[in-house]
């Protein structure tokens, strides 16, 4: 398949940070793919929350599974609208190599630990992963990934964060936050695939875990059409078969929609170049309705789900156990391996260890230097 004139052609991207030759058989993007598989950082991804604790249960997602679905979504999208497929999985793959253990509450737990030395941001730490905490090349520290594929990666940035960056890297992944720009296409994709993948797979593991039911989402207009659908087409189904069609009609009615209305933006803009979508508005979006369904959906989930009583019971343990292991590495350094120790910021230090872990080795050293069970 031929890229279209607006997609991110490898020829011509803007390289790596520090130069390489090509490789024989792959181009820059599929190089940035295989680097980003074969790092430490993805394979702990495995054993880190996306909602339900590592521990909880062997089918709920992980943050690697998490990223998985968002690479397939992404690359059938990319596909359809022939922008380039490879960028698009080396972004989604990556994209959360930054996340904390236990999910949203250890980084909102470590973002409050490091008020005052700079906070803490995920897509950040992604980013600070690839550029400079993976240790596999003689030449370099991190990855040493294309620009493209680092500008995907860096979803979200504050300003006083994109202003230190500017200052090391001019005209670098975080310039387009100080002038309001854009990403390429494929990096925009990838956060619609990364809101498509987590509404959909956080319905299946809430209904598996008993938090909810399909009687609830019976209130919620996107899943409700789809499971009068399936269940017209195919009377008999019962239990968990109709949650599996529902979801995966509802995943197909959202692909589609994303690529009829970023197929109409781009005949409107007609973009000559990756250059020319990153001066435009966004463009890879739902159509203003879908837009609206999944606004719903999301609110459906925050209410019954990521704030079930349950589910923030284990994310307050979760922050507790964060921020002591943040107050005791920070006392006490020579319990981090040397190469963290011996940092002159001992606070970011402590932040790229703790950032690091999986869920379960949190949970043991939590329990090692404290004495204490930090989750039940």
């Amino acid at each position: 398949m031929s890229l279209a004139v607006y997609a991110c052609h490898p020829a011509q991207s803007r390289g790596r940070r520090h130069a390489e030759p090509p490789a024989p058989t792959r181009d820059a993007f599929q190089r940035d793919r295989d680097r980003i598989v074969h790092s430490t950082a993805f394979r702990r991804l495995v054993y880190k929350t996306q909602v339900f604790l590592n521990h909880e249960g062997d089918l709920f997602r992980t943050r690697l599974t998490h990223s998985l679905e968002v690479a397939q979504l992404g690359r059938s999208i990319a596909r359809a609208l022939r922008i380039n497929e490879d960028l698009v999985e080396a972004i989604a793959l990556a994209h959360d190599l930054g996340h904390t253990p236990f999910g949203h509450a250890g980084q909102d737990a470590l973002n409050a630990c490091m008020t005052g030395h700079g906070g803490f941001e995920h897509n950040l730490q992604s980013l600070r992963v690839v550029d400079a905490l993976e240790h596999r090349y003689p030449q370099y520290d991190g990855l040493n990934l294309s620009f493209e594929t680092r500008e995907g990666i860096l979803k979200h940035c504050s300003r006083a964060n994109a202003e230190r960056i500017e200052a090391t890297e001019p005209q670098g992944v975080a310039r387009r936050f100080l002038d309001r720009t854009q990403p390429a296409l494929e990096a925009q994709l990838c956060n619609l695939a990364d809101a498509i993948a987590y509404n959909a797979h956080d319905i299946d593991d809430g209904v598996r875990s008993g938090l909810i039911s399909v009687e609830q989402l019976a209130e919620v207009e996107l899943f409700e059409r789809y499971r009068r659908e399936a269940l017209a087409e195919h009377p008999q189904l019962q239990d968990r078969r109709v949650l599996y069609e529902t979801i995966r009609r509802m995943l197909s009615a959202q692909v589609y929609d994303v690529i009829d209305a970023t197929r109409a933006a781009l005949e409107t803009l007609a973009p000559v170049d990756a250059d020319a979508v990153r001066k435009a508005p966004p463009v890879v979006a739902f159509s203003a309705t879908m837009q609206a369904q999944s606004d719903e959906l999301k609110r459906f989930l925050f209410r019954n789900l990521y704030r079930h009583p349950q589910v923030t019971q284990t994310t307050d343990q979760a922050q507790q156990v964060v921020r002591e292991l943040f107050e005791a590495y920070l006392e006490r350094g020579d319990e981090m391996p040397a190469s963290y120790g011996d940092r002159h910021d001992r606070h970011r230090a402590v932040a790229d260890y703790i950032a690091g872990m999986t869920d379960r080795f949190a949970m043991r050293e939590h329990e090692r230097l404290t004495g204490r069970r930090g989750i039940a």
